[in-house]
């Protein structure tokens, strides 16, 4: 038996005696789930603003990590559709999408979220989670999905999409370039649309049947010559002004790009200056990179414009080997007797002054053959604040994926799960990750799904799916070069497609109005905020805690009448029933705290004044499960007004931790253990024995328990 220390540490060691057989179960799930999550990893860190090869890399380091340090035996961790657009989302305002900065950013952004992970999982604070209520998480899931679909259209349709801090807006503009869709890229992702769907109706074919679209799609668009490449630069452009339209956008974007490296050197020079209190020159120097960020802001604007305008321009390219330079003309103004090679080109991104050029559909291109090499993240206290609120909220959101989706699997393998634990284990995940490469990683459902369903019985199946992972970085990237990109969008597009739930969101209306409020508000901020999918989230968790508060501020306060059984019911629900004008009978539903007692006291002070009569205030506690200090407080100053007032305060069935505060604050001598009662009907007695000939013929005290009557 392993020492339970040793099990702390290193939990994968409870697999441990294995059978041939489980191994054998494990190594089947293993490559089953690796066969469906290679082509669903590359499509993922295309959405993440990677190169595709970095799926490959989240799907094998983290994988195994994540196995052999969490909890559940199944789950499957690696690259997912949410956290890859929240990566991209993160990320794209501080740096160009597929460049070496925001790769550098990318991978400390991973580290973060592991750590992150891994401190609340060894403080076991796992629940911190459910301060994200699931309204919000509602919202937010089906907004996300809608984001992801739309971001899918320039792959599924061949158009350009633009790059703002507004989502919404680039969808818009994109719409303006609809007229420009590459014909022959919509085909392809109708093509690849069909197989999927119609491969999932076959029962054998269901679960490889992306695996199969991914081959026959890569096979089609290598026999069609579907991908056309070339490069050039400006000065191959023969038309005048478009010649230098391009050549003044990629001045500007190399002005942009030093200009940016200058702020963040003079960043840290700044900070080095307000350490050593010199506020002159931290004053001065802050102006300059004022300044320097206002001439960024205006070429970026320029850029824009022209961007526009770059994007609509259509040429036609000179005979030449493809790859190879050769003399770009505006579609309709070829000059009589050049010959062209026929395909229609467009700029598909300028970068380092360079044009990159398509002139046919996107493929996925060259992957870098070989296992993800060990690499530091860049540590930077700049890019620290700018991504740690983003870190913390893909932390909870992935760790809440993965969590949900354990404790569905736990449900159907009786297996006991241990959500600090899981923390630990995505927190190793991406900590190890992140030297290698990774993005932010969590639990997949579609992965784990396939698991339970392969018969995997330990984590092993995990391990065997990196280990297959890494084949095929090793031994299968030159296949992959003719990958439809529009395949690729295909994949998400149906991975998120169930995610949209908009009958999950009518129900949580049904079920509480406010949180159906909550969740319809999380879906629109979260739209409305695109990209900073973090704003949405917050939005939601604070609308939901306010929400919260509001309704532990005003909890149901019952004034209550003696029933046809005996009982003491709420006489708003029971009109009519016989009350007393000796005694005022009331419930309070919920804890007395600082919110809410200043309501308990004006409710109380209301039915007294109500009946001038009364000589007793008989508070029913049973629903009252906590007493904060402002509140003990408040219930002594009212006691001690309605005793000067003549109105003696009882109370009846208050919990253990109530009656220990009352305890502790000598307020439960204050009030006497003579009026302090376990349950009503011994309150009643008590203080209609008191009260003696007076409330002889009270209707309160008379009615007797009808046997027969209906509760």
């Amino acid at each position: 038996m392993n020492h339970p220390l040793l099990l702390r540490f290193f939990p994968f060691l409870a697999w441990f005696p294995i059978n041939s057989v489980i191994l054998r179960g494990d190594v089947m799930a293993g490559i089953t789930g690796a066969l469906v999550l290679v082509p669903k990893a590359m499509a993922y860190a295309q959405l993440s603003g990677l190169p595709v090869y970095f799926g490959l890399y989240t799907a094998f380091i983290p994988a195994i990590l994540g196995a052999l340090w969490g909890s559940s035996r199944q789950l499957a961790t690696g690259p997912v559709a949410i956290i890859s657009l929240m990566t991209a989302a993160a990320l794209a305002p501080l740096a160009v999408p597929f460049s070496e900065d925001y790769i550098g950013l990318a991978l400390l952004l991973t580290l973060m979220v592991g750590i992150i992970q891994f401190s609340l999982g060894a403080l076991k604070l796992g629940t911190i989670v459910n301060f994200i209520s699931h309204p919000v998480i509602l919202g937010f899931m089906n907004a996300a999905a809608i984001i992801i679909a739309l971001s899918q259209l320039d792959l599924l349709l061949g158009i350009p999409k633009g790059r703002s801090d507004s989502f919404l807006q680039d969808i818009w503009e994109m719409a303006t370039y609809l007229p420009q869709t590459h014909w022959p890229t919509l085909a392809m992702s109708v093509f690849a649309l069909a197989l999927m769907l119609g491969m999932k109706k076959v029962k054998v074919l269901s679960k490889p049947s992306v695996l199969i679209a991914v081959v026959i799609t890569t096979l089609a668009s290598y026999a069609l010559g579907f991908a056309h490449k070339s490069s050039g630069t400006p000065e191959h452009i023969a038309d005048p002004a478009a010649r230098e339209l391009v050549a003044s956008y990629a001045d500007a974007q190399q002005r942009i790009d030093a200009t940016k490296a200058e702020v963040t050197a003079k960043a840290a020079d700044l900070r080095a200056l307000e350490k050593s209190h010199d506020a002159r020159a931290a004053a001065e120097l802050k102006y300059r990179i004022d300044l320097m960020n206002l001439e960024v802001a205006g070429l970026e604007k320029q850029n824009k414009e022209r961007l526009q305008f770059i994007r609509k321009m259509n040429f036609a390219r000179a005979d030449a080997p493809e790859g190879q330079p050769a003399t770009l003309y505006l579609e309709g103004a070829v000059p009589e007797g050049v010959k062209t090679d026929g395909n229609s080109w467009h700029i598909k991104k300028i970068e380092k002054g360079a044009l990159n050029l398509t002139g046919g559909g996107d493929v996925v291109g060259n992957i870098p053959a070989g296992l993800p090499s060990f690499r530091i993240p860049t540590l930077s206290l700049d890019a620290f604040m700018q991504l740690f609120s983003a870190a913390l909220i893909i932390s909870l959101v992935a760790f809440m994926e993965s969590i949900s989706m354990a404790k569905a699997l736990a449900a159907q393998t009786k297996q006991r799960l241990d959500p600090n634990q899981e923390l630990i284990g995505q927190g190793i995940a991406n900590m190890g990750g992140s030297f290698f490469q990774a993005y932010p990683a969590t639990g997949s459902f579609t992965g784990s799904a396939i698991n339970l369903q392969a018969g995997a019985q330990t984590g092993f199946a995990m391990v065997f799916n990196g280990l297959f992972v890494a084949a095929t970085l090793l031994f299968l990237t030159p296949y992959l070069y003719h990958l439809p990109k529009a395949t690729l969008g295909v994949i998400i597009l149906l991975a998120v497609a169930g995610l949209v739930t908009p009958a999950a969101i009518r129900h949580a209306w049904k079920a509480n109005k406010m949180d159906g409020a909550v969740a319809l508000i999380t879906f629109l901020a979260t739209l409305l905020a695109a990209p900073h999918l973090d704003k949405g989230i917050l939005i939601g968790a604070a609308l939901a805690l306010a929400l919260f508060l509001y309704r532990t501020m005003k909890p149901r306060v019952a004034q209550l009448g003696r029933y046809a059984d005996g009982t003491l019911r709420d006489v708003k629900v029971n009109p009519g029933l016989p009350t007393s004008e000796h005694v005022i009978a009331m419930r309070f539903d919920g804890q007395l705290y600082f919110a809410n007692v200043s309501y308990f006291e004006d409710t109380v002070l209301e039915a007294v004044a109500a009946k001038p009569k009364a000589k007793y205030l008989l508070v029913v506690g049973d629903g009252i499960n906590n007493l904060d200090a402002t509140g003990e407080e408040v219930i002594k100053h009212l006691n001690e007004r309605l005793r000067e007032s003549g109105v003696t305060l009882v109370f009846s069935g208050l919990k253990k931790q109530v009656l220990d505060v009352m305890r502790n604050t000598g307020l439960f001598e204050e009030i006497g253990q003579q009026n302090i009662f376990a349950n009503e009907d011994q309150a009643l007695a008590a203080i209609y024995e008191r009260l003696g000939e007076q409330a002889r013929d009270d209707l309160f005290c008379a009615v007797k328990p009808a046997l027969a009557a209906n509760p």
